[in-house]
């Protein structure tokens, strides 16, 4: 596989190095109260690193598509001549958007039951069983989502390629960014893709580990997708040189248990499944078949956030063990702890989720040179929680006002917090790499406990105008 090393000693030894001869993480960082804590200006913490390049910078530029791949698709929209493609695209775009969570039939079953009870009330519909049944069924029609699986032919597919390829292609790009940052020793030499579609994440993961990725699995169950993603790694043909050496295309996945890869992803594959059977059954393949990281990957909103909360919990949880790899499995990113996710058990429940920039493939109907995708992420790694770094990881845009910043943060005590920073509280250096930081960067910091928090200020909507 991708090292003989095992994966501790890569996260253990890539802990955030600025150079030779720096300080270990305990002595770079020393916890002030109240509050959150504060960077230990005599510890040499940055060097010479300016503030801007500090060790919590996670955010990509603009990510712009590789130009042989953004060709290959205009080529092959084009050949189709398929008409109305610009409605389609934004069609499939919405509806990808608004999808929601398939509704499981113990729920549809306990819905009939409360609407047949509520029925019965009615002394015209309690006498004729024909007429309850009917209006029940009515009532749910009206009430309950109507989930469908989309069959991805041909022409669907060309549509979801010229609707979701830069995207997706952003958003797993930021993904694997996050793996390369913090664990820049780890060389992965084989990937499977899951759900792999248009071949976004082969592309991507050849531009993150070109140089020691040897082998590619996409697997998806539409041969047209298989047939469209080979297309795009030749160029826009059926016989030219792929662009990617070793990209293997399955409509299965492999059988054996013995087979595993450095890196499994599922980029928006989740939410094609109709069931909560069907995606437990799958994140467990997909677990046995991971040697060192996890990577799913899911549409920014509420259904998409769930989904992998649900995958993450089930990998923690999960009490089988491999044969083959007992490892135990702990969250890489985004979360710093193994605890419920705070932003599904607060009051109004918020999807955790992220933003990318890239720039758009320049389509016909693409007003726009440069778009954000949101996305939500789960990275899942084999190991034990004490490999990874414990920062906070910031949920929000960071606002800057003049003389302190507002940080919203995901602990490693499991709790949000809403942080207003300063430089005469918190030190000029913990203050200026909050300026320059981003959502979804970590802030190099300790947090105290939450009970040692104070309560949040009464005045922060002040703040926040």
């Amino acid at each position: 596989m991708a090292t003989v090393r095992g994966l501790r000693h890569l996260l253990s030894c890539s802990r955030w190095r600025l150079g030779s001869g720096e300080a270990p993480q305990s002595r770079m960082l020393a916890a002030v109260l109240p509050g959150i804590s504060q960077v230990d200006n005599n510890s040499d913490f940055l060097g010479k690193t300016p503030h801007r390049r500090h060790p919590g910078i996670l955010q990509l530029p603009c990510i712009k598509v590789p130009p042989a791949l953004a060709a290959a698709a205009q080529f092959l929209l084009l050949e189709s001549s398929m008409p109305n493609v610009e409605k389609q695209v934004q069609a499939l775009t919405n509806y990808l958007w608004s999808r929601r969570l398939p509704v499981e039939p113990q729920e549809l079953q306990r819905r009939a039951v409360h609407l047949e009870k509520k029925f019965l009330e009615n002394p015209d519909l309690g006498q004729v069983e024909e007429k309850l049944r009917e209006a029940v069924l009515r009532a749910l029609r009206k009430t309950t989502y109507h989930w469908q699986e989309l069959s991805y032919n041909e022409s669907l597919s060309l549509v979801y390629m010229a609707a979701r390829l830069d995207g997706g292609f952003a958003a797993v790009s930021r993904a694997f960014h996050e793996i390369q940052a913090r664990v820049p020793e780890f060389q992965p030499q084989t990937l499977m893709d899951f759900g792999s579609g248009t071949g976004s994440v082969t592309w991507a993961a050849h531009s993150a580990w070109g140089q020691s990725l040897r082998e590619y699995l996409c697997v998806d169950s539409s041969a047209a997708m298989l047939v469209l993603a080979e297309k795009l790694l030749k160029g826009g043909s059926e016989s030219g040189e792929p662009y990617v050496p070793g990209v293997f295309f399955r409509q299965f996945l492999p059988v054996s248990p013995k087979v595993q890869f450095d890196v499994v992803v599922s980029a928006f594959s989740l939410s094609e499944l109709p069931s909560k059977a069907d995606r437990t059954e799958l994140v467990q393949t997909l677990w046995r078949k991971t040697s060192h990281f996890l990577v799913l990957v899911e549409n920014g909103t509420k259904a998409g956030h769930c989904l992998l909360m649900d995958a993450r919990d089930l990998v923690l949880k999960g009490k089988e063990k491999s044969p083959l790899d007992p490892r135990p499995g702990f969250v890489f990113a985004p979360c710093p702890h193994e605890l419920p996710c705070p932003q599904l058990t607060a009051s109004k429940p918020l999807a955790c989720s992220f933003s990318q920039a890239y720039h758009c493939i320049p389509f016909s109907w693409n007003k726009k040179k440069q778009k954000e995708e949101k996305f939500s992420m789960v990275i899942l790694a084999r190991g034990s929680p004490e490999e990874a770094n414990r920062w906070p990881r910031i949920t929000q845009p960071v606002l800057k006002r003049p003389r302190h910043v507002h940080c919203h943060l995901c602990c490693p005590d499991g709790h949000m917090q809403h942080a207003v920073i300063t430089a005469r509280q918190h030190g000029r250096d913990l203050y200026r790499c909050a300026r320059v930081s981003s959502w979804g960067d970590l802030l190099p910091v300790i947090t105290p406990s939450e009970s040692e928090l104070p309560l949040s200020p009464a005045d922060d909507k002040d703040f926040l105008t």
